[in-house]
């Protein structure tokens, strides 16, 4: 599932935030899923992952900063995670 958020204090300043819904995927397949989408990221837009696989909570910033996207924020929430990285 994929929803638009505008920006606000939440999203640091980005034009736009989207919000790709991975639970249920689990890693490896969630940052594979995820890399794909944040390919058609325009710059000064984000993409908010929600995901609820505690080893791709660990994997995905790291993988994500190593393929040179910035890592705004890691939220954990009852039973999931909120990740927003940006191009």
């Amino acid at each position: 599932m994929l929803k638009a958020m505008h920006a606000d204090d939440e999203t640091h300043g980005l034009d736009r935030v989207d919000v790709f819904d991975l639970r249920g995927v689990r890693c490896p397949l969630n940052w594979a899923r995820a890399k794909v989408r944040l390919e058609s990221v325009e710059p000064g837009c984000g993409l908010e992952l929600r995901i609820d696989d505690p080893k791709g909570a660990r994997d995905i910033p790291r993988a994500a900063e190593a393929e040179g996207f910035d890592v705004l924020r890691v939220v954990a929430l009852p039973d999931e995670w909120a990740i927003l990285l940006a191009r």
